[in-house]
């Protein structure tokens, strides 16, 4: 770990000490461990830099242990890194309205000063929220979506399900998911009214709203596209990760498969082989400006049909994706979707994350952001 007493930055990394709060009457699950495998994969690569100095909350991390390197994302835990000198704080962590990065008025001194690689937490808590995202999107009538709905509690489920996929015109199979989620938790291809019914109503016992969407049945693959920076006033895309080796349909969550073995970035010449793909990489780059965001997005897409050329639509924004990567022992396979994109570019994991340290903005600025769209 870097000691300098002059480091021009000094970073601590933040994880989810406990579930958020119910949004609408809705659970996101929380992933176990709250993020603090990927907090330590970050803070052990930077941690190398001669120019960062990152604080952890032992004195002596052990790189084989991830509750060394983290701060947990309460108030006390975000003091304890103050205290120790923090200049930024990387919010690996899912953020909502009442957070304490949005609401302690014990951190309001260092609104200037701290800086935060993150979103805006009540940018968070409205664009968590699938359904309302896809409202927008279809809103504005330039982005590319699958057909769907959302349902909430009907007298009966299975007529309900029935007529509107009849008015619809949407042949099975269907993809029901829940609207708050995490990785494909939840997200089911259903080939039949009674499968569909029956995860649906499973999922109605976790949540007041569940989405039901068309099966995309094409190439599937992701976009992370990069917020404005010091280096760059534009959102941007890095290059496209397309996925394979899916499971029932669904690309498997990286704690079951890692992304390594079933996930690589496309090459120059199948971008120029295939104008889909600078197409929905354009389409993408408009989400996350019209989002506003201040840290990294990924949006997951999927062609209509098989076959290169097919049009892509875009299924799901990640308003924090998954930032895992190697270093550290027993982890050289633990990249992540966004690693991967990176190594697009000729970028590893320690680049990437040098890139996204360069999207920092003050607590002041993420707390002044709202999200006002679709109101």
């Amino acid at each position: 770990m870097s000691s300098a007493s002059n480091a021009a930055k000094r970073i601590a990394i933040l994880y989810q000490a406990s579930p958020p709060p119910p949004i609408n009457g809705i659970n996101k699950p929380m992933k176990p461990g709250g993020y603090q495998d990927s907090g330590a994969d970050i803070a052990y690569t930077l941690s190398k830099l001669p120019y960062i100095q990152i604080l952890t909350p032992k004195p002596s991390p052990s790189p084989l242990s991830i509750s060394d390197w983290c701060f947990p994302d309460t108030e006390s835990g975000i003091l304890s890194a103050i205290k120790q000198g923090a200049t930024h704080l990387w919010a690996n962590t899912i953020l909502f309205c009442s957070h304490p990065l949005q609401t302690s008025a014990l951190l309001d001194p260092f609104q200037d000063t701290l800086q935060i690689i993150g979103q805006p937490p009540n940018l968070v808590e409205k664009f968590d929220d699938k359904e309302y995202v896809n409202n927008i999107l279809r809103k504005t009538g330039k982005f590319t979506l699958p057909r769907g709905w959302s349902i909430s509690k009907p007298a009966s489920l299975e007529e309900s399900l029935s007529e509107k996929l009849k008015e619809l015109d949407l042949p099975y199979p269907v993809v029901g998911k829940p609207v708050r989620g995490r990785g494909s938790y939840g997200v089911k291809v259903c080939s039949s009214l009674a499968v569909l019914e029956a995860h649906v109503s499973g999922l109605l016992n976790e949540s007041p709203t569940v989405m039901i969407e068309e099966f995309l049945v094409g190439e599937e693959a992701t976009v992370t596209v990069m917020p404005p920076s010091k280096a760059r006033d534009e959102y941007w895309a890095l290059p496209i990760v397309t996925r394979f080796n899916h499971v029932d349909g669904v690309a498997p969550w990286n704690g079951v498969v890692a992304v390594t073995a079933n996930s690589r970035f496309v090459s120059e010449e199948e971008y120029e082989r295939d104008e889909r793909y600078g197409e929905a990489a354009r389409e993408c780059e408009g989400v996350a400006k019209l989002l506003s965001g201040t840290a990294p997005i990924r949006i997951d897409i999927r062609r209509f049909k098989d076959g290169k050329g097919e049009k892509f639509a875009l299924f799901d924004v990640n308003m924090k994706p998954n930032i895992t990567g190697p270093g550290r022992p027993g982890r050289d396979d633990q990249d992540c979707l966004m690693g991967l994109a990176a190594k697009g570019l000729g970028w590893d994991y320690e680049r990437l994350l040098v890139e996204t340290l360069g999207t920092a903005r003050s607590l002041r600025y993420l707390r002044g952001v709202e999200a006002r769209l679709g109101e």
